[in-house]
């Protein structure tokens, strides 16, 4: 049996043995490590060791050496530590210390403390000199500071602006030179982005760089477009009159539901077809092609297609710019059908100088040539070897369009061995061009001649509301008409559109009815009247108020038009010096006037070429006063407002002082014409 007393100090006497012998291991690992060859000693000045201060001051934990993750003793045994005090900078002279935190950090990874377990209590830090005092947190050595975007143009003087609007030029040229279409025009459209940014200056100099960058940046960008020429290589051959089942699907389909149309189309192609034809064969086009408005529009000159595509040759807006056809308030130029053959014709030569392919050609024209491009990327084929595996990879509606016209010209071609037999067609309409300087409507115009308005306003589609524009304007007559128009003209009413009875006005802060209609020229009485409202009532800001705008409206000047002594146009003979500009200013009539009465092609003039001009006769203008007031409402833009009145852009923006660039709030005052 065993005494308890002695179990109690055999006890004691073990656990003091045990103390005894960690303590001893501490030591002798103390001693070990100070005998390891030094590392490179971090500089005092630059470098400093932190402590975090120890959990107790009674009973201080074991320090062995910096970072070391040893097992703690029996915390019932006090040690003596000669671990350095807390916030206590440790001197230089120790930078063994370093190697060892480093050394028995990396055992600390492969042996991570056990659960519920106190890791080493001893952690020091290495931090710079100029950080957080001792006690604080210190910055982690991996933390990066948010990434912030970074304004290049920022701080920059003009030449710096100019200088890097060179460097991306150039940067264009090593793409496009490695055939990086993109990638060059992304470089000139950053390098344009740069001159933009360049403020007005009055160095001769700076302004001189400016314009020849713009300049060069635009010729680039028309070279970088047309080597775009060179990404297909087709056989340059007529167009393929080829059968097989897509085009047999399209002849069944012209032999049932589109008989009728088909029919129609071709009728009426007699009126136009020549016309085109002609043009065809001057640029030297397969004269196949003018059979392409029939399935484009079946003819008709006011088509217009759920893309937005309009007239004869079913152009988009911005593809008709790109050709020069104009369009604005009055006019739209894709509705007449020479000038849309012209910008037609020089869109199919440009797209066969693309893909040298007639077939992918009028792909192309149907679905653009970007989308045709994108397309011929993805195929590894030579597919211009057969047109028909691009075929599988178009739109549908794209697809079947090439389709379609090769089953046109089968029927023109052979119309009874494909079941049809064909009606007359329409005979064409001659006619005749008369220069007008007057605003008049066309349905005025012709009961004035004896014609009917639909058949005046179909010779001249291009205006928009059968409507002739403000400014001196080329109208189309019967041949032998014009002269009885011009006899007639000053007969003819002018055209003056009717002036809405008011327009809203939205009430900003701080507005009452005396300020409101002083602003608007109207009496308040008349702003009470129109909106039901006593002095008694309160304005609320965001609330809406007409203004009236006709029988309160400032009166208007009305256009006087003298009547000339001679109906004839003036032969006038170039001169030295003389350019279409000068000469139309002069006679007070337009660059387009002189250019329509001419068959001019171009601009271009020749010393003793005679030309005939139309003079403006308008002998009384507009007042000054002939202008009314619109408050801009909120999401409207500056072309809308000038749509919204029937005005050109450009003569809003000039009435306004205003630039395209301008920005309008809404709330503000705009001018606009009164009628």
């Amino acid at each position: 049996m065993i005494d308890p007393l002695s179990f109690q100090r055999t006890r004691f006497v073990m656990v003091m043995i045990s103390g005894a012998l960690l303590l001893l291991t501490g030591c002798i690992s103390t001693s070990s490590s100070s005998t390891r060859e030094p590392s490179k000693p971090i500089p005092a000045e630059t470098k400093k060791i932190e402590l975090p201060p120890q959990t107790s001051s009674k009973t201080a934990q074991p320090t062995v050496g910096p970072g070391v993750g040893a097992k703690m003793p029996n915390p019932t045994l006090p040690i003596t530590s000669s671990a350095p005090e807390p916030n206590k900078q440790t001197p230089a002279s120790e930078p063994e210390k370093t190697d060892m935190a480093v050394e028995n950090s990396k055992k600390e990874e492969v042996n991570p403390p056990p659960p519920n377990k106190q890791p080493p209590a001893v952690q020091p830090s290495i931090a710079s000199s100029s950080e957080t005092p001792s006690g604080s947190k210190p910055a982690s050595a991996s933390a990066k500071p948010k990434n912030q975007p970074i304004d290049e143009t920022a701080k920059l003087s003009n030449q710096e602006l100019l200088d890097a609007a060179l460097e991306y030029f150039q940067a264009s040229n090593d793409f496009w030179e490695q055939g990086d279409l993109d990638g060059a025009l992304e470089a000139l459209d950053k390098s344009y982005s740069f001159i933009l940014k360049v403020t007005k200056s009055d160095d001769p100099g700076l302004a001189q760089q400016k314009e020849d960058l713009r300049i060069t940046i635009a010729k680039r960008v028309t070279e970088v477009y047309a080597s775009r020429f060179t990404v297909a290589n087709g056989n340059h051959k007529a167009i393929p009159l080829v059968m097989n089942k897509h085009v047999e699907k399209a002849l069944n389909s012209f032999k049932g539901p589109e008989r009728n149309n088909f029919l129609a189309a071709y009728r009426l192609s007699g009126r136009y077809r020549p016309a085109i034809v002609k043009a065809l064969e001057q640029a030297g086009l397969p004269t196949e092609l003018s059979w392409l408005p029939l399935i484009e529009s079946n003819f008709k000159i006011r088509a217009f297609s759920s893309a937005r595509a309009l007239g004869l040759w079913q152009f988009i807006a911005s593809t008709g710019y790109k050709f020069g056809l104009k369009r604005d308030t009055w006019i739209d130029e894709r509705m007449d059908p020479d000038k849309a053959t012209a910008a037609a014709i020089a869109y199919l030569q440009e797209l066969h100088n693309i893909f040298g392919d007639w077939s992918t050609v009028l792909a192309a024209y149907n679905c653009g040539e970007y989308a045709v491009l994108r397309r011929i990327k993805t195929q590894r084929l030579n597919y211009l070897d057969n047109f028909w595996d691009l075929y599988e990879t178009l739109p549908r509606e794209t697809a079947f369009y090439v389709p379609k016209f090769m089953a046109v010209l089968h029927i023109i071609n052979d119309p009874q061995a494909n079941g049809f037999t064909l009606p007359p067609v329409d005979d064409p309409i001659e006619v005749e061009d008369v220069a007008i300087n007057r605003k008049m409507q066309l349905a005025d115009a012709a009961k004035h001649i004896g014609l009917s308005a639909d058949f005046l306003k179909d010779l001249n589609p291009e205006l928009r509301h059968g409507i002739t524009p403000e400014k001196p304007y080329t109208l189309k007559t019967p041949k032998g008409q014009g002269e009885a128009l011009l006899a007639k003209l000053n007969e003819i009413p002018v055209y003056e559109p009717p002036v809405p009875p008011f327009f809203s006005y939205t009430v900003r802060r701080g507005d009452t009815l005396s300020t409101i209609a002083r602003q608007f020229r109207i009496s308040m009485n008349a702003l009470m009247e129109t909106n039901n409202l006593n002095r008694k009532h309160y304005l609320r800001a965001g609330s809406h108020l007409r203004i009236p705008s006709g029988r309160y409206a400032p009166a208007t000047a009305k256009k006087t038009y003298t009547p000339s002594t001679s109906t004839a146009l003036v032969r006038y003979v170039v001169k030295e010096g003389d350019s279409l500009w000068t000469i139309a200013n002069r006679y007070n009539t337009t660059v387009d006037s002189i250019r329509s009465l001419n068959k001019l092609k171009d601009k271009s003039l020749k010393m003793g070429q005679e030309i005939v001009i139309s003079p403006n006769h308008i002998t009384g203008e507009r007042s000054s006063n002939a202008k009314t007031y619109y408050v801009v409402q909120e999401g409207e833009t500056l072309y809308a407002i000038a749509k919204k009145h029937q005005m050109n852009l450009a003569d809003f923006l000039v009435l306004n002082d205003l630039k395209p660039s301008s920005t309008i709030y809404p709330g503000q005052t705009v001018k606009i014409k009164a009628d």
